[in-house]
C-alpha cells in the first residue's frame, strides 16, 4: 500500500466522493480540451486516421485518371465540382490542374498530416509516459498547445481546397520557382490561394511537432520510473526518442524557408528567386538573386530525417509486438538502441543525395554516396535483429503479429530497392520515375502502415479495455497485403521504363511506356493498379467499423491480456487520470519472457529479482546461434 493509498483510508468515503465530483472535469476539457497525454493521444490518432483516409481517397481519384486518362469518373464525378470547383472536374473529367493539386496535397496530407501524427504524437502520446512509468507529459499544456496547432494547420490546408484556383499545384516538395509564381494571374489574391494557405499551414504543423519534440524528449529524461535505467527502456521508448531529437534538429531549417518562401509570394523578396525570370511572355518585376537550390537543401535537410521520422516509431511499435507474441526477449536489444542513435545521427549527412540531378561536384557527390550506403547498415542490423527475434520463438499469430511480421519483408523491399538510388549514376535514370514513387512507399505503406496498424490492434486494449475483432482484423489484413504488392510492384517495372512519376495523362505518350513487361506496356499497368487501389480502399472499411464497434462492444479483458512484461500493462485499462493506482518501480529488463524456471512465460518490469531466480540465471546456459 503506498501513502496515497493509506492518507486516502482516514478520510470519510462520501467526503472524499465529493470532492471527486467536486473535481470532475466537463466534457469539453475532459475530451477535446484536455491536458491529459492519453485523450490527446487519441485526439492525434483520430485525426492522423481521417487524414489518411481522406489522402487516400485523393490517391484513388489521381489512379482513375492515371487508369482510364480523360474519361468522366462514374457516380461522384459529377458531384466533385460541387465541392472543389467547377474548373476541377467538368463534366466528371479531371483537369491537369486539379490532378496537381491532388498529387500536391497526397503526399502532404498523407506524411505530414497523416502518419507523423499517428506514428509519433498519437502512439508517443498514449504510449511512452505509460511505459516509462509517468503520470503524465512534463509540460501537458504545452501538449494541448502542440495538437491545436497540429489542428490549425490541418484546417488551414483543406480550406486550400475551397479558394480560387484550388489547392497547391507544385508537389509535396514545393519547389521554387514554380511555387513562388503558382497561382499567379487575374484575380490573384497574395494570401487566399492554395499555395500561400499550404505554407502557412505548415508553419502551424511544424510548430506542433516541434513543440511535441522537446515535450517528448524530456518527458523521457526527467520523468522515468525510479529504476527504469537507459538500457532497461522498451524499444518503442527508445524509438520515439530519436524521433523528437530528428524533428526537434530537422524542422526550423525547414520552418525558417517556408517563411522565406511566403515572403517572396505575399511581400516581393527574392531569397530563392533567381533573376531573368520570364512568366507569361513578361519580365518578372523581381530583385532576384535568389538560389532555388537553396529551398531544396533546406527542404532536403528535413526531407530526408523525416523519412526515419516515418520508420522509427513503426520499428518500436514492431520491436514491442515481436517480443510479446514469439515469447522470447528481443535479440540483441543494445545493437537495436545503438543502431537507431546511429540512424539519427546519419539522417542529418544524407540529405543532398536527393538532389543529384542539381549538377553538384563528384566530391559532394561521393561523400553523399558514401553517406548514404552507411545508413543502410544501422537498418539491415534492425531488420536482421527482428528475423532473429523470430528463431526458436513460440509465435502467437495473432493480428497485431500478422502486421508486424509483414512489415518485416516489405521494409526489407523498399530498403534494398533504395540502394541504386544512392548512386548518382543510376538515379539520373531512375530519378523521379515511379521507380522512386514504389521504393518509397513499401517503406511507408506497407512498411509503416502495417507498424502502425500493428500498434492500433495492439494497444486498443490499453486504451478501451476491450479487444477488437480477430475475424474482421484478418479480413482488413490479407486483402491489404495483397492489394499493397499489387499496387506497387509493378511501379518499379514501370518506373525502368521511363515512366514518370507526375505525368498527367500516366505516361500513354511516351514511347518507353510502349515497351511490354510481364504482358502489358508500363502504361497498360495502370489499369491493375488502380483496381488495386480501390480494392485496398475498400479493405479498410472492415478495420473502421472493427475500430468504432470495439469501443463499445469489444470483448472485455483484463489489464495484461497480451501477457506482455513492460509498465503499461500494469496500469488500469483504460488508464486513469495519472494512469498508476501505485507509483511503478521498475526491476529488470523490458524483456523478460520465457525465463528459466519460472512458473510463467512472462515476468514484468515491476517485479522484484528474486534470489533464487539469480542462481538459475547463473547456471543456464545461453543459446547459441548456429
Amino acid at each position: 500500500m503506498d501513502a496515497s493509498t493509506s492518507l486516502a483510508t482516514h478520510h470519510d468515503p462520501q467526503q472524499h466522493d465529493a470532492e471527486h465530483e467536486h473535481h470532475e472535469l466537463g466534457w469539453w476539457r475532459k475530451y477535446i480540451f484536455s491536458t491529459d497525454h492519453k485523450m490527446i493521444g487519441i485526439q492525434y490518432g483520430l485525426c492522423g486516421l481521417v487524414f489518411l483516409l481522406f489522402g487516400f481517397c485523393l490517391m484513388m481519384l489521381m489512379r482513375w485518371q492515371l487508369a482510364y486518362p480523360g474519361q468522366a469518373l462514374p457516380v461522384i464525378g459529377k458531384w466533385l465540382p460541387y465541392f472543389f470547383g467547377p474548373n476541377t472536374m467538368p463534366d466528371g473529367k479531371m483537369t491537369p490542374d486539379f490532378y496537381n493539386s491532388l498529387g500536391a496535397m497526397h503526399g502532404t496530407i498523407m506524411i505530414f498530416m497523416g502518419v507523423v501524427p499517428v506514428a509519433f504524437a498519437a502512439f508517443g502520446n498514449f504510449v511512452v509516459p505509460l511505459q516509462i512509468g509517468a503520470p503524465d507529459m512534463t509540460f501537458p499544456k504545452v501538449n494541448a498547445a502542440s495538437f491545436w496547432a497540429f489542428a490549425v494547420g490541418g484546417l488551414i490546408m483543406l480550406t486550400s481546397f475551397f479558394v480560387p484556383g484550388g489547392a497547391a499545384q507544385s508537389g509535396w516538395t514545393s519547389y521554387v520557382p514554380l511555387a513562388a509564381i503558382s497561382d499567379r494571374g487575374p484575380g490573384f489574391n497574395p494570401f487566399f490561394n492554395g499555395q500561400t494557405l499550404w505554407l502557412v499551414g505548415f508553419i502551424f504543423l511544424i510548430s506542433s511537432s516541434l513543440l511535441g519534440a522537446i515535450n517528448f524528449i524530456t518527458t523521457i529524461i526527467q520523468l522515468r520510473a525510479k529504476g527504469l535505467t537507459w538500457m532497461r527502456l522498451p524499444f518503442f521508448v527508445w524509438a520515439q526518442f530519436v524521433t523528437a531529437f530528428l524533428l526537434l534538429l530537422a524542422f526550423p531549417p525547414l520552418e525558417s524557408a517556408i517563411i522565406m518562401q511566403l515572403m517572396d509570394r505575399v511581400a516581393a523578396t527574392s531569397f530563392f528567386m533567381p533573376s531573368g525570370l520570364i512568366v507569361n511572355g513578361a519580365m518578372m518585376n523581381i530583385s532576384g538573386g535568389g538560389s532555388p537550390l537553396l529551398w531544396q537543401h533546406l527542404f532536403w535537410f528535413l526531407g530526408h530525417p523525416e523519412v526515419y521520422v516515418l520508420i522509427l516509431p513503426a520499428f518500436g511499435i514492431v520491436g514491442e509486438i515481436l517480443a510479446n507474441n514469439s515469447r522470447k526477449p528481443l535479440w540483441g536489444y543494445k545493437s537495436l538502441v545503438f543502431s537507431v542513435l546511429v540512424i539519427g545521427f546519419l539522417s542529418f549527412v544524407v540529405w543532398a543525395h536527393h538532389m543529384w540531378l542539381t549538377g553538384m561536384g563528384t566530391t559532394v557527390s561521393a561523400f553523399f554516396q558514401t553517406t548514404t550506403l552507411l545508413i543502410s547498415i544501422p537498418s539491415v542490423i534492425i531488420l536482421s535483429a527482428f528475423f532473429i527475434s523470430l528463431w526458436g520463438g513460440s509465435i502467437r499469430f495473432n493480428v497485431p503479429m500478422l502486421f508486424a511480421t509483414a512489415f518485416l519483408p516489405m521494409f526489407g523491399i523498399g530498403g534494398l530497392t533504395g540502394i541504386p538510388l544512392a548512386f548518382n549514376s543510376a538515379d539520373l535514370y531512375l530519378h523521379d520515375t515511379y521507380y522512386v514513387i514504389a521504393h518509397f512507399h513499401y517503406i511507408v505503406a506497407p512498411g509503416t502502415l502495417f507498424g502502425l496498424f500493428a500498434g492500433i490492434y495492439y494497444w486498443f486494449p490499453k486504451a478501451t479495455g476491450r479487444t477488437m475483432n480477430e475475424f474482421w482484423g484478418k479480413v482488413h489484413f490479407w486483402p491489404s497485403l495483397i492489394c499493397m504488392n499489387v499496387i506497387f510492384l509493378p511501379m518499379f517495372l514501370q518506373g525502368m521504363l521511363g515512366m514518370h512519376r507526375r505525368w498527367y495523362d500516366g505516361g500513354q505518350g511516351w514511347t518507353l511506356s510502349g515497351e511490354h513487361i510481364w504482358g502489358l506496356s508500363g502504361f497498360q499497368w495502370n489499369t491493375p493498379i488502380s483496381w488495386a487501389a480501390w480494392i485496398m480502399g475498400l479493405a479498410q472499411i472492415p478495420f473502421i467499423i472493427n475500430f468504432f464497434w470495439s469501443i463499445k462492444h469489444g470483448k472485455k479483458v483484463n489489464d495484461n491480456p497480451w501477457e506482455a512484461t513492460t509498465l503499461e500493462w500494469t496500469a488500469p485499462s483504460p488508464p486513469p487520470h495519472g494512469n498508476f493506482v501505485t507509483t511503478p518501480v521498475a526491476y529488470r529488463g523490458p524483456y523478460e519472457y520465457s525465463l528459466p524456471g519460472g512458473d510463467r512465460d512472462f515476468t514484468m518490469q515491476n517485479e522484484p529479482v528474486e534470489p533464487t531466480e539469480r542462481t538459475r540465471r547463473k547456471t543456464v546456459e545461453q543459446p547459441v546461434l548456429v
